[in-house]
C-alpha cells in the first residue's frame, strides 16, 4: 500500500492540469513608485530577465526564505559570477518587508555579509491588481530550483508549479528529513504528474550547518560544516543536473560536494535518526542541543537509548526490504559485476555492512557525536515551537512510525509515537516528567522521586 502522502495524489485526477501562475514583485505593491529600478530588489517588468535565454539556463530559483534559503542566496551570491537569482516568498506581507528593507544578511563569526542583487518574487494564481501581469518565467521552464520549504511543504510546492518544470529542469531538495521521491514511491509520483521520461532531475542535499533566524531574511550562521548533494531520481538526460550541482559546489562556506545516490541515502537516513531525537527532545524539555548528551546514565540517556533501538529496528527492516534494491543495487553495479554470483554477493555484503552502521551501539556513537558539534546550537523545532510555528515532527519520528507500518506491523515505534503526541500537544516538560509518559523510563522512576 503506497503511503498517505502517494495515495491523494493517485487518487487525484492525473491529468489535472497545474495551475497557471502570476508574478508579484515590488512593482505590483500598491503605492509602489513607477517605475522602480533598484538592485536590491525585484527589477521592473519591462526589465524581466527571461527573455535571454542564457540568463534563464543559468538563473537559480530558491523556493523558501528561511534559515536554509537564506544561507544558500547569501552563499550563491557571494560566488565571484554569481548566476542570477530570485527568491520566492510565499505571502504578500514577505515581498512588502523586502520593500521596507530589502537584502538577505548572514552573520558569521561576528561578521555581516548583506547582499541585495536578488529578484524577489511572489507566485499567485491570482493576477495582480495593480502593475504589469506576467506570468511566471513568462510560460518557460524552470532550469533550476532549490527547494528550501519546511519539509511537509516541499512537495506540494513543486506539484503546485509543475506547468513550468519539465526535463530540462533540475530540482534540489534541501529540506530535514527523507526526501519522498526516493524509491519505489518516485517513479509513482513522477509517472503520474509527467509524461513518460519527461519528469526533472530530482537531487537532494544533506547539510550539517548550523543556522538560526534573526529576523526576516536575516540568519546567523552558528556553525559551519558542509553539504552532500546527490541525485534521487533522474530522467534520460542527467547530464541537465550538473549545472546546479556545480555552482552549489563551488558556493563559499557550503563546502558542497556530490555524492552517489547510496550515499545520499545513507546520510539522509542518519541525519533522520539525529533529527528524530534531538528536535523533538530540545522542543519539549526546551533546552540547547548539548543539554540532552550531558548525562551517560539517568531518565534521558534511557529516553534516547529507547528511540535509537526502535529507529534501528526500522532502518535495519527497510535495508532488508526489496524495495530498496534500486538503492543498494543499482544498475550501475550490475554493469561492472561479471557474474550474478558476484552480483549476489556484493548484495550480501553491502546490506551486511549497513545493517551493522544502522545498528543501536553504532546509531548511539553518531548520535552522541553529532551532538558533541551541534551542542551549543538551537534546534530547528526548538525554534519553530518558539515561534508558534508548525513543526517538522511528522517528517522525522512520523517518517519512521510511516515506514514501519508499511513494512511490518510487528515493528514497535511506541516512544516516537509518545513523542509525536507531546510536540503535536506543545508539552513542555521538565526531564524528571520523562518518567510519567515514556515505558523505558519507568525503571528510573524510583530513582527520580
Amino acid at each position: 500500500m503506497p503511503p498517505a502522502w502517494l495515495q491523494s495524489v493517485l487518487n487525484a485526477t492525473v491529468k489535472k492540469e497545474a495551475p497557471r501562475l502570476y508574478v508579484w514583485n515590488l512593482s505590483n505593491l500598491e503605492g509602489q513608485a513607477q517605475p522602480f529600478s533598484s538592485p536590491a530588489s525585484s527589477r521592473p517588468d519591462e526589465l524581466t530577465p527571461y527573455r535571454h535565454e542564457d540568463n534563464l539556463y543559468r538563473r537559480v530559483y530558491i523556493l523558501g526564505v528561511g534559515n536554509l534559503g537564506t544561507l544558500f542566496a547569501s552563499s550563491l551570491a557571494s560566488l565571484p559570477e554569481p548566476p542570477p537569482i530570485t527568491l520566492v516568498v510565499h505571502r504578500k506581507d514577505l515581498l512588502l518587508s523586502w520593500r521596507e528593507q530589502p537584502g538577505i544578511e548572514m552573520t558569521r563569526q561576528g561578521s555581516i555579509y548583506k547582499h541585495l542583487d536578488f529578484d524577489v518574487e511572489l507566485w499567485s494564481e491570482e493576477p495582480p491588481s495593480t502593475g504589469l501581469k506576467r506570468e511566471v518565467t513568462e510560460g518557460q521552464q524552470i532550469h533550476n530550483l532549490i527547494v528550501a520549504t519546511k519539509a511537509s511543504q516541499a512537495l506540494p510546492a513543486v506539484d503546485r508549479i509543475r506547468r513550468y518544470l519539465n526535463e530540462n529542469s533540475t530540482i534540489v531538495f534541501a529540506q530535514n528529513g527523507m526526501c519522498k521521491l526516493w524509491p519505489p514511491h518516485g517513479k509513482t509520483y513522477s509517472k503520474s504528474r509527467y509524461l513518460g521520461e519527461s519528469h526533472p532531475n530530482f537531487l537532494a542535499c544533506v547539510t550539517t550547518h548550523g543556522v538560526t533566524s534573526l529576523g526576516r531574511f536575516k540568519s546567523f550562521h552558528a556553525s559551519e560544516a558542509n553539504l552532500k548533494i546527490g541525485p534521487i531520481l533522474l530522467n534520460e538526460f542527467p547530464e541537465n543536473d550538473s549545472y546546479l550541482s556545480d555552482v552549489l559546489c563551488r558556493a563559499p562556506t557550503l563546502h558542497g560536494e556530490k555524492v552517489t545516490q547510496d550515499e545520499l541515502w545513507i546520510l539522509q537516513l542518519e541525519k533522520l535518526v539525529v533529527n528524530s531525537i534531538i528536535n523533538p527532545l530540545t522542543a519539549i524539555l526546551r533546552c540547547k542541543n548539548g543539554d540532552l548528551f550531558n548525562e551517560k546514565e539517568g531518565v534521558l540517556a534511557e529516553l534516547i537509548n529507547a528511540l535509537l533501538l526502535e529507529a534501528s529496528k526500522v532502518l535495519q527492516a527497510l535495508i532488508k526490504d526489496r524495495s530498496t534494491d534500486a538503492i543498494i543495487r543499482p544498475a550501475s553495479r550490475e554493469a561492472t559485476s561479471t557474474t550474478k554470483v558476484e552480483l549476489d554477493h556484493e548484495d550480501i555484503r553491502r546490506r551486511r555492512d549497513l545493517l551493522n552502521r544502522f545498528s543501536q551501539p553504532q546509531l548511539r556513537e553518531m548520535l552522541y557525536s553529532v551532538g558533541n558539534k551541534v551542542k551549543d546550537n538551537t534546534s530547528s523545532m526548538l525554534q519553530d515551537v518558539r515561534a508558534g510555528k508548525q513543526t517538522e515532527i511528522e517528517e522525522f519520528n512520523g517518517w519512521l512510525v510511516e515506514t514501519a507500518t508499511c513494512l511490518n506491523d510487528n515493528l514497535d515505534v511506541t516512544h516516537h509515537r509518545i513523542l509525536i503526541d507531546l510536540v503535536h500537544d506543545g508539552n513542555v516538560l521538565p526531564k524528571e516528567s520523562l518518567v510519567n509518559y515514556f515505558p523505558s523510563c519507568k525503571g528510573s522512576k524510583s530513582a527520580a522521586v
